[in-house]
């Protein structure tokens, strides 16, 4: 299988591309960059494989939460892509991504918990928990989008671990929360080569979705924009 899978839901730009269950990546921490990396990124995978887009068999990206503009540059590239190849399109969470990270990166077993918190501006974080389960990240409960002064922890048989940018917002969370995470890493941000790893398992067993399926998930509802004078 030939799947490539996008990330710029972050300050991070990143492409991978699996090829046979191997994973190779371009990542770069470019906040306002995504636009000028991203396909060059994509060009320099596929070349590297001797390949060409019309051999892929899938498309993935990370479809939120996190940054609105972001967001919409790796819906927009994937659903051309996917629109001209007819490929499937697998989104996978932001958040599950990160929690994939974390299990690579931090001492996480079977059984243990990773709470990953963006920071979502406007006083608020993306929350998401989720328990490792046979080297992936499960989903407990929704992914949300509230103060930090509100987040929560599902019970888990092991220890947790707290993850993403939104950790530097610790001092406002409850003190059950921080003092239950016995390992804080506020700098993991979404990568593509963890996007393509959890898109394979999804297209094994669900199978993706039509380009006009595959869409950014933003969680929050309503948004305040503050007009510019004269707009």
């Amino acid at each position: 299988m030939k799947l490539l899978a996008l990330d710029t839901s972050s300050e991070g730009c990143s492409a991978a591309l699996l090829v046979d269950g191997r994973v190779s990546e371009r990542f770069d921490l470019a906040p306002r960059g995504h636009t000028r990396l991203l396909m060059p990124m994509i060009r320099a995978l596929l070349s590297e494989q001797d390949l060409v887009p019309a051999d892929l068999d899938a498309l993935a990206f990370a479809c939120g939460p996190g940054s609105f503009t972001g967001l919409r540059i790796a819906t927009g590239v994937v659903q051309g892509l996917a629109w001209g190849l007819d490929l499937p399109v697998l989104p996978v969470s932001s958040l599950a991504t990160v929690a994939l990270g974390a299990m690579d990166t931090l001492d996480v077993n079977d059984g243990d918990g990773v709470a990953v918190a963006f920071d979502a501006r406007m006083g608020e974080v993306y929350w998401g928990c989720f328990e490792a389960r046979g080297g992936r990240p499960r989903l407990l409960g929704a992914e949300q989008v509230c103060a930090p002064e509100a987040v929560s922890l599902p019970p888990v048989s092991g220890r947790w671990a707290g993850v993403g940018q939104g950790w530097r917002l610790k001092d406002q969370m409850p003190s059950a929360v921080v003092s239950a995470a016995v390992a804080v890493d506020d700098a993991l941000v979404p990568r593509a080569s963890c996007v393509a790893r959890l898109a394979s398992d999804a297209l094994a067993n669900v199978g993706g979705v039509s380009a006009a399926q595959a869409q950014p998930v933003y969680i929050r509802d309503e948004v305040t924009w503050k007009k510019l004078p004269g707009r």
